[in-house]
């Protein structure tokens, strides 16, 4: 028997045998405000999300202060911004991640984040994070996938952009950096991606290449995406999460507000039921409906020893007689008995062939 693959994220088992597992990433979208931040991980928690993500970097860490070329955004939504200007607005301010952490646990939700550098790590560690989310720009970082393994920790990578031999190679990293539980999820890092980029028939070809836990970082809009991944064996679902998609932040207009995500959390789980397990049996809410099945009834007065024809017996609804595949086989035999129309036809008043 073939044993499925699977991770634990404080005490949460995660496999294609268990409910989807449902992350909030709040990412951005605190837009400066750690009262804000507080309230996307309550929300979080209030809308069915099973964890909520930080992303733990400074601009100094994750880019240089520089106006060359290669550092302008040309295009998308941070169009004619610098890197460095970009996420000295977006980064969570290292300050906050203490308290966050601890609101988090006051609320019963996982918190963990995604770390850039090795020093994101170290905080991280302090604070006691159950895993880690390697991010999708980050899966080539082979160095910090290292550090990070070497956590011990769950760690779950992104895929976005990379090709099966990068995702390969980030998954030796792990592995040989002492990384016991690791996740991948598809992911195509357009904000937002169209749903046609997105090929989800990926999903059971990562399952069987890679023979990991496998699910979906979704950028779309809505969350069809998401919920038709569980069909195709995703176990882990990550969306951006706000309170607001107008607010204004660099994250915001692709997030999901609190009720949509309330709806992931509940539709997701509700496909994932519907997928079951092979099964031909009659199911119990359809027991009581088998009586209405077609069956052989008759339909004309019948005399004891008349044959019975096309004309007097016929396949209706409901379902007490024989069944219909019987027909050609009582045509042309004898009743036993009288009959009268609207009986159902059994054997027992059927004559056996001679």
């Amino acid at each position: 028997m073939l044993i499925q693959p699977s991770i634990t994220i404080a005490g949460r088992r995660i496999s294609a045998g268990d409910a989807p597992y449902i992350i909030a990433e709040l990412s951005a979208n605190h837009n400066g405000k750690l009262e804000t931040a507080l309230k996307i991980i309550e929300a979080a928690k209030a809308a069915g999300a099973d964890a909520v993500k930080l992303q733990t970097y400074t601009a100094d860490t994750i880019t240089l202060d520089c106006n060359n070329e290669d550092f302008q955004i040309r295009g998308g939504l941070w169009d004619g911004r610098t890197l460095y200007e970009l996420y000295q607005q977006a980064h969570m301010p290292w300050e906050w991640h203490e308290s966050l952490f601890a609101y988090a646990r006051k609320l019963g939700i996982t918190i963990f984040s995604s770390p850039f550098d090795n020093t994101a790590v170290d905080l991280l560690e302090t604070l006691g994070a159950p895993a880690y989310k390697i991010a999708s720009f980050e899966a080539i970082d082979l160095p910090l996938i290292k550090y990070v393994a070497s956590t011990g920790k769950p760690m779950i990578i992104s895929t976005g952009m990379a090709d099966s031999e990068e995702i390969q190679e980030a998954i030796d990293t792990a592995r040989e950096g002492g990384c016991k539980e690791l996740a991948i999820l598809h992911c195509v890092s357009g904000y937002p991606a169209p749903a046609a980029d997105y090929n989800l028939r990926t999903i059971p070809d990562m399952i069987d290449r890679f023979g990991l836990v496998t699910g979906l970082s979704d950028h779309t809009l809505d969350n069809t995406t998401a919920i038709t991944s569980v069909a195709l064996g995703a176990s882990l679902i990550e969306k951006h999460f706000t309170l607001d998609r107008s607010g204004g932040g660099p994250d915001d207009s692709f997030s999901l507000e609190p009720k949509e995500l309330e709806a992931l959390c509940k539709d997701s789980k509700t496909a994932w039921s519907a997928l079951g397990v092979v099964d031909y049996g009659r199911k119990s809410s359809e027991q009581e409906n088998a009586q209405f099945r077609r069956s052989l009834y008759v339909v004309k007065n019948i005399q004891k020893g008349e044959l019975f024809t096309t004309d007097n017996i016929k396949s209706i609804r409901p379902g007490y007689g024989l069944a219909p595949k019987h027909y050609w086989s009582v045509v042309g035999k004898r009743a036993k008995c009288d009959i009268a129309p609207g009986t159902p036809l059994r054997q027992t008043v059927i004559e056996p062939s001679a």
